[in-house]
């Protein structure tokens, strides 16, 4: 107060002595020294803070793999704290966004970076990437087509690397397919058919039974050829003479000779989840399932592959021009050869597998055979036919053939390994040079009939694929839990087992 009357004194004197305007700058300073004296009050008297912070945030939340949401989840430490409000942030909108309360909304497919922080003094933070892939991934294609026209201009113009995709439906073809060109390891010149819903059918049915009139002609090497159906060719359905090709979940039904046939040289092809069938040819004497034959190469392998009522065989390793090849089946199942479409039987050999064999009776087709099954065939299941290779086979089922081994004395393999196979039936022979036979279901004092297993329903064995081409799931000779036949093999190289030992037979009991 008095600050206050010594200022009025001071401005009395001073209106009486100086211009009115010298006034105005008194009171100004008079406000401002007032105002400083206000916040200097406050300096020795602090507010106390009692608000306890966030020291730290964990976040933990799961990917998405289906459907678009999923929630966060969050803890903030210490429990206590007194402003437990958080912010998020995700690092693309685009891909997914999040919610107040840490709701995931996933957009598309990709990756992206949550983030969630304290809000009391925003640098405690926590972060999490989430991967996104529940949406389908519509693919792309180099090339599409949908009828035989477009489908001949586009494998004049495939390249190395690119894929050439049919849509389902039929296209009829007037004249043989040729593939001569050539992808390379890993630029594979890829065709790929349709394989959900109406798959992409090549009929040949317009081209008349000639040697001549093969469905396509594959001489190149690296393609990839998926999810095809070859119908009614004149020859072979499909013929390879190259080397290094995958042939995957394609079907040979009707043709005038063998559906799928390997010669020429051809090596190191793979024949993938394909089935064959209903093959027959005029002169009753060609016209296998699948082939390696001839003058094929080495190194071919068919897997998960399975050959129905072809009037010849379903394999054919006949030999001419070659020796001393190795090929391998693994998953294969041979049924019912030997008989026609009809039901009939006809007059090939209707054979299940048959090793090898050749004019001379001199030449080696070594085999190797893993889980393999033959049902049903009219003549042999697994047949020597005089080749001279060595012939090995694994944890085999054979039923209800016209024999079910057939390795003879004359003629004979080199060497013959049996080993965990089974059957039901006529037994017939397992002779050669050489002999390694054990812990087979005729072995070691076991009994084997039907009661050992869970089914021995042949039709089981044409069930149709599932989705992604693999074999369907039978009952068919799987052994029940009460069979003598569980824990009864050797160890195989390459074939997983349960138990102490392996089980005998094409499956393992699980």
């Amino acid at each position: 107060m008095h600050f206050l009357v010594c200022l009025f004194v001071f401005s009395y004197n001073v209106k009486n002595s100086f211009d009115m305007k010298y006034i105005k700058i008194i009171v100004i300073l008079f406000f401002s020294l007032f105002s400083c004296s206000k916040d200097d009050a406050g300096v020795d008297n602090p507010v106390p803070d009692n608000s306890i912070y966030v020291t730290s945030i964990s976040l933990t939340g799961t990917d998405i793999t289906a459907g678009t949401t999923s929630q966060m989840s969050v803890t903030v430490l210490p429990t206590n704290a007194t402003n437990k409000t958080l912010s998020w942030k995700s690092s693309d909108i685009s891909i997914a966004e999040i919610s107040s309360t840490g709701l995931i909304t996933a957009k598309k497919n990709g990756t992206v970076k949550l983030t969630v922080t304290a809000a009391d003094k925003g640098t405690v933070f926590a972060a999490k990437n989430i991967v996104i892939s529940s949406f389908a991934v519509t693919p792309t294609y180099d090339h599409v087509v949908s009828n035989a026209t477009e489908l001949l201009s586009a494998l004049t113009k495939v390249k190395p690397g690119e894929t050439l995709f049919l849509n389902g439906g039929t296209y009829v073809m007037n004249s043989k397919i040729s593939l001569s060109a050539s992808g390379t390891s890993g630029n594979e010149i890829n065709i790929l058919g349709q394989t959900e819903g109406t798959r992409a059918k090549l009929d040949f049915s317009a081209m008349p039974e000639n040697s001549a009139n093969q469905g396509i002609v594959l001489s190149g090497n690296y393609w990839h050829i998926k999810g095809i159906d070859i119908y009614n060719a004149g020859d072979n359905g499909i013929q390879v003479k190259g080397n290094n090709n995958i042939i995957e979940f394609c079907t040979f039904s009707e043709c005038s000779d063998t559906g799928l046939q390997i010669d020429n040289g051809a090596s190191n092809n793979t024949i993938l989840n394909c089935d064959s069938y209903f093959n027959a040819d005029s002169t009753l004497e060609n016209a296998d399932g699948f082939a390696c034959k001839l003058s094929a190469g080495t190194g071919n392998k068919f897997i998960g592959c399975r050959a129905w009522q072809n009037l010849d065989d379903g394999w054919d390793g006949y030999l001419r021009g070659t020796d001393n090849i190795t090929t391998t089946y693994t998953n294969c199942w041979a049924i019912k050869n030997g008989y026609l479409k009809n039901g009939t039987i006809g007059a090939g050999d209707g054979n299940g597998f048959k090793t090898g064999g050749s004019d001379l009776k001199d030449l080696k087709h070594n085999a190797i055979y893993k889980n393999c099954i033959a049902a049903g065939n009219v003549a042999d299941g697994f047949d020597h036919n005089s080749n001279r290779g060595n012939v090995e086979i694994y944890n085999c089922s054979a039923y209800s053939n016209g024999t079910n081994y057939n390795f003879s004395s004359t003629n004979p393999l080199a060497k013959l390994t049996v080993k965990n196979s089974c059957f039901l039936g006529a037994f017939g022979s397992v002779l050669a040079t050489v002999v390694d036979v054990t812990n087979n279901s005729w072995q070691n004092g076991l009994v084997t009939d039907a009661s050992d297993f869970e089914s021995i329903d042949i039709s089981q064995l044409i069930k149709a694929r599932k989705a992604d081409g693999s074999l369907p799931d039978v009952t068919f000779m799987k052994l029940k839990a009460t069979s003598d036949l569980i824990d009864k093999g050797v160890v195989i190289e390459g074939i997983p087992y349960l138990g102490t030992a392996p089980d005998i037979g094409a499956f393992e009991l699980k």
